[in-house]
């Protein structure tokens, strides 16, 4: 037979429900709701019973005849009934472990944050080593291209100074009368 019945619910609320046959399976549900203490109690209570269970009686369970555990879990039974039912610390340490899950949850967060954090800093700090390395490697460049641009410049006045006195000569030699400039000596 499978499941018939499915609740979906918070404290006392019915969320969502399904019901596969025509039964009283809803109304059952909500008085069942209804006497669920708020909190955690019921579900510790569950799963501690499951837990217990299943360590003291391991694979046999799987194969085990109807009420084979009963004598000896019963017992069991009656005691975590007890605890859950009158000990006020059953709630308090179910609260604490939830506690406990969520800061160990945030932490877990911060530690992922931290690290991806630590990525980009590391991504960062490369990011800056290159632009480091290519800001020496720009000022390297330009400074040899001001010293071939100065070269340049040397060289172009330095011809120009010659062009000049070259066509200052030409020009002296012509009125002159000679390459040797001598009517202009005397």
């Amino acid at each position: 037979m499978g499941i018939l019945y499915g609740m979906v619910g918070r404290g006392h609320v019915v969320l969502a429900e399904f019901n596969a046959t025509q039964s009283n399976a809803s109304g059952i549900a909500k008085q069942i709701l209804e006497k669920i203490n708020e909190g955690t109690v019921p579900f510790a209570f569950l799963e501690d019973i499951h837990q217990k269970f299943v360590k003291t009686y391991g694979r046999a369970i799987i194969s085990a005849p109807g009420y084979a555990m009963n004598e000896e879990f019963s017992r069991v039974l009656s005691q975590q009934i007890d605890y859950y039912s009158n000990n006020p610390n059953a709630d308090r340490l179910n609260r604490l472990k939830g506690e406990m899950t969520q800061v160990k949850t945030v932490m877990i967060d911060n530690i992922e944050k931290v690290l991806e954090r630590g990525g980009r800093l590391e991504m960062l700090v490369e990011k800056t080593s290159a632009m480091n390395n290519n800001s020496i490697r720009f000022k390297r460049q330009s400074r040899r291209y001001r010293n071939n641009m100065w070269w340049n410049n040397v060289r172009l006045t330095v011809t120009l100074i010659i062009i000049f006195i070259i066509s200052i000569y030409i020009l002296l030699a012509f009125i002159c009368h000679g390459p040797l400039l001598t009517k202009c000596w005397r």
